[in-house]
């Protein structure tokens, strides 16, 4: 599917049909859809029958096969198939699994791409997403295939964070940009999907409108709950915290504590909040006691933290730290 703010960018993508290079990098901030994007003009280079306007039929073989999943010219890469079927493996080890696409994802493409289409002159679709969970490994093992690049392959690299790619790998893409919608189309759609308080959970999710859809539908109990732990300041339980923020992903967990510190800071510089309109009074509170040099500090120590998301380490144990960290910044005990 594409979505409402995506029209120019299909466009674009299906007037590339007939001249489609090897591949494409689809790069734009997280939460716009890059992803259904990508997948959409997967079915559509597929499809038999493709409609006027570039989008497939549905209908016909190819589009069946896609819709089933079972598409024998269409593979999609993501992290999560690294950690598939390993029950007997530890939490830990799934967990760090799943934040990386692995060099034996690359090499398992390799009786793929020696394969010709099941049909006559068609093409085959790889679509790596995200691009930026490749490892050293992986990475260096995909350049070798967009060095010299099978024909009749193209490949689709989606990304939020283009800059962690190898300047080689996106040497050799298409470089295809995606913008922000304009935030009257992204608060329209989420009314549209029955988002109370859609603005809110917009300018939480700086403007993305499916972050803040997922935000709504799933994350609210989340940051609602980290909201009042980080509220007691100095008094925090880092453990509980830790394994609270633990649950919603090393990258989200970062961006609440990288958000509720903005607010801290700006509280204390400008006395406005941008995140956390709910919470503006205990923010308020809060920074009456940050030490500012402190909580600088611990602002770049989770830039740091936030660059190093992905990497195999144990979240929780590294949350706790951070979280320890954070009861530091406070020069005396927030009131309770």
């Amino acid at each position: 599917m594409i979505y409402p703010w995506q029209k120019d960018t299909w466009n674009h993508l299906a007037s590339m049909r007939d001249r489609l290079p090897h591949a494409v990098l689809l790069h734009g901030r997280q939460g716009i859809g890059k992803r259904d994007l990508a997948i959409a003009w997967s079915q559509s280079l597929l499809c038999e029958r493709p409609q006027p306007d570039g989008h497939a039929c549905g209908a016909c073989a190819s589009c069946n096969w896609f819709l089933q999943h079972n598409h024998p010219d269409y593979r999609l890469l993501t992290p999560e198939q690294d950690a598939a079927g390993e029950e007997e493996a530890s939490t830990a080890a799934r967990s760090s699994k799943k934040s990386q696409i692995s060099v034996a994802q690359i090499r398992a493409l390799s009786d793929f791409l020696e394969l010709t289409s099941h049909r006559d002159g068609g093409r085959r679709m790889v679509l790596i997403n995200p691009a930026e969970a490749l490892n050293a490994a992986s990475a260096n093992a995909l350049l070798k295939v967009l060095e010299e690049p099978p024909p009749g392959v193209a490949f689709i690299l989606v990304a939020s964070q283009p800059q962690k790619l190898l300047p080689t790998i996106i040497s050799r893409c298409r470089k295809i940009g995606m913008t922000m919608p304009e935030r009257s189309i992204a608060l329209q759609w989420l009314q549209q999907q029955g988002v109370e308080d859609a603005a809110h959970h917009l300018d939480y999710a700086s403007g993305s409108p499916l972050a803040a859809l997922a935000l709504a539908e799933e994350g609210s109990a989340v940051l609602d709950g980290a909201a009042r732990m980080l509220g007691s300041g100095s008094r925090l339980d880092n453990y509980a915290a830790a394994r609270l923020l633990a649950g919603a992903g090393m990258e989200t967990a970062i961006g609440i504590l990288q958000k509720w510190v903005y607010d801290l800071i700006a509280l204390r510089l400008t006395g406005a909040v941008r995140y956390h309109q709910r919470q503006a009074g205990a923010l308020q509170a809060l920074s009456k006691s940050v030490d500012l040099a402190l909580v600088l500090d611990f602002q770049r120590k989770l830039d740091e933290a936030r660059k190093s998301a992905t990497h195999p380490l144990n979240h929780e144990l590294q949350l706790e730290s951070l979280l320890l960290q954070y009861t530091q910044i406070f020069s005396r005990p927030a009131a309770p």
